[in-house]
């Protein structure tokens, strides 16, 4: 594969993703559509442990394009462009709320927020620590004040980042060589879920494609793999079970094509790293981020400087930024990643300027968050609520003195 350059525009992928999700939802190719181009996967059986409740939220477009540039920071520190402000929800070692004995957790880093039946919303957020990792959560009604704040997720080993899943769970992934993926309950009324059909090894993130059913996962090794999970069967919610299948990684050609090569011992229980196992691998250095949007997988690796396009359609992959090819590169350090309602990829910056960045369709880059004075931090965790106007995410270190969750509300978004 060259990776010198983007083998297709954006637009060009947009569409095509687009065009494809089309294309799925036609009759004639509802009865086909599978992971390996059969039969679908078949319903769950009866009695199989799930939990998770799938909410859609109101239909948004995004108006990030229309944005302004960044002001001078605020009393928080941090610079907003125009009609926008920012408030700290949460601190390490110190309780969100006096209501309540939960105290904020060390090295806050992925999250993302989940729609709840009375309108309001919970923002998860996942520990990179080792042994005492695990996931936090913070409640807030359908007016956006913080009414609860409660762990998902204890005693676990570095949790990086993760993903949602389209019938309201997080999968908190486990940023270490035998790594493992929980599924937790944003709720907190169901205890968190080891899944490892989704593999054994250094996790960073993980995305759902809602069409096809599959499961991609980064992994933050500098010879790490691009993971792709096809399951079994369907969960009772109709989305994919996660509790088994078939796990695969990825092998680029030259022209950007993907070939999925099956992964012959995910569990790592031999001798050899599930990333060594398959010979034809292309690896990427320190896969991070990943979203799903309308038939796109975007995913990031840092040592690269990369952010990637995988359209699951057509089954290629494309550089959608280069920070070494940039002329003006704004952008390093890319990480955690999120995308918004019409397309455009939120990038979260590890050091660099310590910066949210916006990756418009037509390839323009646009800051939207900047922290100043922590400048050994990293910005992680970035997610919409519901609402599309309020963005969460958090400094994991601060300015030294431990992590610090932030809101920032503004007009991001519109009903559609």
């Amino acid at each position: 594969m060259d990776k010198a350059r983007p083998l297709f525009s954006r637009r060009v992928i947009l569409r095509g993703g687009l065009a494809g999700l089309a294309a799925m939802m036609s009759p004639s190719l509802l009865a086909s559509c599978s992971s390996e181009g059969g039969a679908p996967p078949p319903p769950a059986t009866p009695g199989e442990p799930l939990f998770g409740v799938p909410i859609d939220g109101p239909k948004l477009v995004s108006r990030i394009a229309e944005i302004g540039p960044l002001g001078d920071p605020d009393a928080n520190g941090v610079k907003l462009p125009p009609g926008f402000s920012a408030r700290i929800v949460a601190k390490t070692n110190t309780k969100p709320l006096d209501s309540s004995d939960y105290v904020w957790h060390i090295a806050p880093d992925g999250g993302a927020t989940f729609l709840l039946e009375d309108g309001g919303y919970v923002y998860v957020s996942n520990s990179e620590v080792p042994i005492a990792g695990g996931v936090g959560a913070l409640r807030f009604d359908a007016a956006g004040k913080l009414v609860d704040a409660y762990p998902i997720l204890s005693m676990t080993n570095i949790n990086c980042a993760g993903g949602p899943t389209p019938w309201g769970t997080w999968l908190s992934c486990e940023e270490a060589s035998r790594g493992r993926v929980f599924e937790c309950d944003p709720r907190g009324e169901h205890e968190a879920v080891v899944r490892p059909a989704l593999g054994i090894f250094k996790h960073e993130a993980a995305a759902i494609d809602r069409v096809k059913h599959h499961v991609y996962l980064t992994e933050d090794e500098d010879d790490g793999c691009f993971y792709r999970f096809v399951p079994d069967k369907l969960n009772r919610h109709g989305f994919a079970d996660i509790s088994s299948g078939k796990l695969q990684v990825a092998e680029v050609g030259m022209d950007g094509s993907v070939k999925w090569l099956d992964v012959p011992d995910p569990l790592y229980e031999g001798l050899t790293p599930t990333r060594k196992q398959v010979a034809g691998a292309t690896l990427f250095d320190g896969g991070e981020g990943i979203w799903y949007h309308e038939g796109i997988v975007y995913f990031s690796a840092k040592g690269e400087g990369r952010v990637y396009a995988y359209d699951t359609m057509t089954e290629t992959l494309a550089v959608i930024y280069d920070a070494k090819e940039a002329e003006t590169p704004i952008l390093t350090g890319v990480d955690n990643i999120t995308v918004s309602h019409s397309g455009d990829v939120l990038v979260a910056e590890d050091t660099g300027d310590m910066q949210i960045v916006a990756i418009l369709p037509s390839g323009e880059l646009k800051p939207l968050v900047q922290v100043m004075g922590h400048d050994k931090s990293e910005i992680t965790g970035p997610a919409f609520d519901p609402s599309g106007t309020r963005l969460y995410f958090s400094s994991q270190r601060g300015d030294g003195s431990g992590g610090v969750t932030y809101e920032v509300t503004g007009p991001f978004h519109a009903p559609a």
